[in-house]
């Protein structure tokens, strides 16, 4: 690093060390490829919360982080209106925080669990710093966690409305979803520019009133170490091998895919295909899903096996036994990054219709689409893959390899270097008429 670099402060909602969601794995990605690229230096802060227990005088800390990364405590959050309810602890540690490293742009790939406060206190304490701000869900259109589902049968959102909002939470009125709404788009305007992993994220937030003209979609880079060859046939063997990555969540769909796994027929299905199910969490749903689900996996029988949570670094190894990668969510998702990382490994996609999925992979060129919700569909989808041998083939072959944490920093530092640009035009002093006259 030089004197010279520019820095940018990329902002978590987390860690990846203390939490593995795609939108923490994304922030840090961009991270090290900022750090990666000449003439840049990163730095990267990422809320924190119990059960890491805070030091004594400070929300700061480092937990034995890496150089460049510091962790801030804050864990008092109205999640409502995505507020900070510890304003005092925010002016003392961040905008300290801020203050010393003086960063040249600040990039928030989350304000959950610190507040949209902290855009203003940056702004406060950094005025000429431009602010970037990526949307990984929906959460400020969207109270119920983002998902733009409604609490009622889980049937799809379309555009957010109080009205609509009260709806799904009787208890909140409409004024105060209006209030909300207001609130988060005063902080959220105070952003200079904004990115989203897909175009159809910038739709809807276009939609609920933010400027187009600050959108940019850049898709989320890739820590590529290794990538892992397609698996090995034996003789008359067949690509039968299904797996699912993610939370045990009822937004992430897996019951779908596993009732539809045990309604294929006997003869179509085999002895040797299997769905292998790599996630976790299922105990922190509710009772009546985890019933559910549990009833549903009983009926499956053999054919599903459960291999539990994963890590990053495991995903390698975990692709090599899978040929399609199953993504049966019921909610839009935006860019889940386990659409990168299959098509990464070169593994076809057997999706959910709907969001970010059916922009991401296209029927019959790279994957496949089902009815969104719809076993019956997803039933159809899986004997059709059981039953077309060449199938598996041109799918993968068209597949197009993501691009990595390096090409995705190249991208935002496009973005960094115009708001820089503009910052800079915008500061300098103006010729005055007289000298203007005289060069004439």
């Amino acid at each position: 690093m030089s004197n010279n670099d520019k820095k940018v402060l990329v902002i978590s909602h987390g860690h990846p060390a203390f939490s593995l969601g795609g939108a923490e794995v994304a922030s840090y990605n961009l991270f090290q490829g900022l750090h990666d690229l000449p003439g840049w230096e990163s730095h990267y802060l990422a809320r924190t919360a119990p059960p890491i227990t805070p030091h004594g005088g400070s929300a700061l800390m480092s937990l034995r982080q890496k150089e460049r990364e510091v962790l801030l405590y804050a864990n008092d959050y109205d999640h409502l209106r995505c507020s900070n309810r510890n304003l005092p602890a925010l002016e003392q540690d961040f905008v300290r925080y801020v203050r010393d490293l003086q960063p040249d742009v600040v990039h928030f790939h989350h304000f959950l669990g610190l507040g949209v406060e902290s855009l203003l206190a940056l702004k406060q304490a950094l005025p000429e710093v431009p602010i970037v701000v990526t949307f990984h869900e929906y959460l400020s259109i969207c109270h119920h966690h983002g998902q733009m589902v409604k609490t009622s049968r889980n049937a799809l959102c379309y555009r957010a409305s109080p009205a609509d909002c009260t709806g799904c939470f009787p208890h909140i009125g409409e004024a105060e979803f209006f209030k909300r709404e207001l609130f988060l788009k005063t902080f959220l305007e105070l952003a200079d520019f904004y990115v989203s992993p897909s175009h159809f994220l910038i739709d809807r937030y276009v939609d609920w009133g933010l400027p187009r003209e600050r959108f940019s979609m850049i898709e989320n880079g890739l820590t590529v170490e290794e990538v892992v060859p397609p698996r090995p046939l034996p003789r008359g063997g067949r690509r039968n091998r299904f797996a699912f990555f993610g939370q045990l969540t009822e937004f992430k769909g897996a019951h779908v895919l596993v009732e539809a796994v045990s309604r294929v027929s006997a003869k179509v299905w085999g002895e040797d295909s299997a769905l292998m199910i790599f996630g976790g969490n299922l105990e922190r749903q509710p009772e009546a899903y985890q019933k559910k689900f549990l009833e549903i996996t009983e009926k499956a029988g053999e054919r599903v096996r459960f291999y539990g949570s994963y890590r990053s670094a495991e995903l390698p190894g975990l692709m090599k036994d899978v040929d399609w990668v199953v993504m049966p969510s019921i909610w839009w998702e935006n860019s889940p990054v386990v659409i990168q990382e299959a098509f990464l490994h070169g593994r076809p996609l057997i999706t959910s219709n709907i969001g970010g999925m059916a922009e991401k992979i296209t029927h019959g060129v790279d994957g496949l689409h089902f009815r969104n919700a719809s076993v019956e569909d997803l039933v159809d989808r899986l004997t059709e893959v059981l039953t077309t041998p060449d199938l598996w083939d041109r799918l993968h072959m068209r597949i197009r390899r993501p691009i990595d944490r390096v090409e995705c920093a190249k991208r935002h530092v496009d973005i960094y270097e115009r708001l820089l640009s503009a910052r800079s035009k915008a500061a300098a002093p103006a010729t005055p008429k007289r000298a203007v006259a005289q060069k004439a």
